[in-house]
């Protein structure tokens, strides 16, 4: 089915010009935290696209019939049941991984991006648009996991997803794992320099700035 204009921009802008992570600096912690391996990072960037997307369709579904007052503990009522659904789903079949991740699958709940979407545009979008925009939102703020991830543990432990990837010749010829890499501060770094990168491409962003 092809997309029109608008609903390309709701689903692709995420992923770059309007990026909740590197534009809209929204959640930073989670990305500082889990990232210090691919495998939680590529994980709870998927955690993240389902629950934002699926949450988005069925507050954009109940939008007319929700009492204003009581808005935010339907949305926060909503996500929870499906961060439950998630967090059980990796206890049965990625139970180390859920260990690694730690309490930041269930802090899904609170994630500003999340919130921010569902009171931003599904509460006044319908299903399919809403959908679009939580499965956009949840990739721009996965592949910057993913990036950080690769990044730190490529260099921190000299792997990627536990296989080793740097040659044994590197290691005997001298070379040595960067251990600051497995810190948050080094993650803080890496979302620098990706912002630096994208702002000195996107002529939008750069006459913000100015």
């Amino acid at each position: 089915m092809a997309l029109s204009s608008k609903t390309k921009a709701v689903l692709l802008g995420p992923l770059n010009k309007n990026n909740p992570v590197i534009v809209q600096v929204l959640g930073i912690c989670s990305a500082l935290a889990v990232t210090s391996k691919l495998e939680p990072s590529i994980v709870m960037a998927v955690a993240v696209v389902l629950v934002t997307a699926f949450a988005n369709v069925i507050i954009s579904l109940l939008r007319k019939s929700i009492p204003n007052r009581i808005r935010i503990i339907v949305q926060l009522v909503v996500v929870a049941s499906l961060v439950t659904i998630v967090s059980e789903v990796l206890k049965a079949f990625a139970y180390d991984v859920n260990k690694q991740l730690s309490v930041f699958v269930g802090l899904i709940v609170t994630n500003c991006i999340l919130m921010g979407r569902l009171e931003a545009f599904a509460l006044g979008n319908g299903p399919w648009p809403s959908f679009l925009d939580g499965i956009g939102n949840g990739l721009g703020y996965g592949w910057i996991l993913v990036v950080v991830g690769f990044f730190r543990e490529l260099l921190g432990s000299g792997t990627l997803l536990g296989y080793q990837v740097v040659p044994q010749a590197l290691y005997d010829a001298g070379y040595e794992n960067n251990g600051l890499m497995m810190l948050a501060p080094m993650a803080i770094l890496l979302v620098a320099c990706i912002i630096w990168i994208q702002r000195s491409r996107v002529k939008e962003l750069q006459e913000e700035t100015n």
